[in-house]
């Protein structure tokens, strides 16, 4: 499966945004949690996860850039 695209996290609100990453932190937290126990059947995910979370904090920061810029 293809990364996501970060245009997608850029087209989202502040609060998104926001939403977004808690998703994601806890994805993340559930994933460790299934590698723990061993139970975890698709390790790809944590890459995606990963990968999904810096982008989201990314745009988020560069949102924050813009605004205090302003």
């Amino acid at each position: 499966m293809a990364r996501p695209a970060i245009a997608e996290a850029r087209a989202l609100s502040s609060d998104q945004i926001n939403e977004q990453i808690d998703a994601t932190r806890r994805e993340l937290f559930d994933l460790r949690f299934q590698q723990a126990t061993r139970r975890l059947e698709h390790p790809h995910r944590f890459k995606r996860a990963r990968i999904r979370l810096a982008q989201l904090l990314t745009v988020r920061q560069e949102q924050h850039r813009s605004t205090s810029a302003s």
